[in-house]
């Protein structure tokens, strides 16, 4: 049995870099294209298994070339996708467009992902009722994501939500996280609007999860619990940022490889922070984990 099981998606990401994005009705030429392994649930599941996790995956893909190539950087990274799906439908598809500074902008299709049903985490829950950590995000169906963390919650198992992309959640998710991860923007959706920095995590136990971790880009990361601990994290020096693309994902995936070994949220972020600060230094999300194996 996995210590860490990261339950969510798995898409194509289809990239080009731009010198700059078009506005309405605008075409503006790109890079060649290229397709790498991506989507959240799929990125966290490989950054904790090239950090050295005890890591499983669970979601779906389709029976194609995609699906291939997802299952394959699953494998390839050290993470057991025995329990990934191979549905009818088409692999989940990303389009991202990458700025020179790093930034980037994305659209995902819901394809293969629409079908991490209820059903389908029933059928294999003997692959996670006894994990130490379950890992989910928001780019599955959100029947499901509130079906797991009600299960977590009866299991007794931990349950850390990325809620990722913003999505409106009921009392009983937020009440089931521990932690909640979400970034400034995903803050200000569930808080109904901008709040100061220093607000956040206070703001944010207030909704009911046990700890939560707001992760501020280059400002680094900050966290709290409802016992009353509040940590700062500083984001890693890097020398250039290449590539944000993932970059979360390698937070949160450095932050479940800790917690799932039963360490503390401090040491969690810190972890975090390495992983996000080595992400950001290459292209590609998946496709710029490699050097994450140097900081086991």
């Amino acid at each position: 049995m996995a210590g860490v099981v990261v339950v969510g998606s798995a898409n194509a990401d289809l990239v080009v870099h731009v010198d700059r994005r078009p506005v309405g009705g605008e075409t503006v030429t790109g890079s060649e294209l290229t397709v790498t392994p991506g989507g959240k649930g799929s990125n966290q599941a490989i950054a904790a298994a090239l950090l050295g996790a005890d890591v499983a995956f669970l979601g779906c893909v389709g029976r194609d070339g995609y699906g291939d190539l997802l299952v394959s950087a699953l494998a390839g990274a050290g993470a057991d996708a025995s329990g990934l799906g191979r549905v009818a439908a088409p692999t989940s598809v990303a389009l991202i467009t990458l700025t020179p500074d790093g930034e980037n902008s994305i659209i995902v299709t819901a394809g293969a992902n629409g079908q991490v049903t209820p059903d389908f985490l029933a059928v294999r829950e003997h692959l996670w009722r006894d994990a130490r950590l379950v890992v989910m995000q928001l780019e599955v169906p959100l029947d499901t994501v509130s079906y797991l963390a009600g299960r977590c919650r009866e299991h007794g198992v931990r349950f850390l939500l990325n809620a990722a992309p913003a999505a409106p959640l009921g009392a009983d998710v937020l009440a089931a996280c521990d932690p909640l991860v979400v970034n400034q923007t995903e803050a200000a959706f569930l808080l109904g609007g901008d709040v100061p920095d220093q607000e956040l995590v206070e703001r944010l136990l207030g909704l009911g999860p046990a700890s939560v971790v707001v992760t501020l880009g280059a400002a680094g990361a900050i966290a709290g619990t409802a016992a009353g601990q509040r940590f700062v994290q500083p984001a890693e020096a890097v020398e250039r940022v290449v590539d944000t693309t993932g970059a979360g994902d390698a937070f949160v995936g450095g932050l479940a490889t800790v917690l799932g070994r039963g360490g503390g949220l401090a040491e969690g972020l810190a972890h975090g922070a390495r992983a996000a600060a080595v992400a950001v230094g290459s292209s590609g999300a998946a496709a710029s984990y490699a050097g994450l194996k140097d900081l086991r």
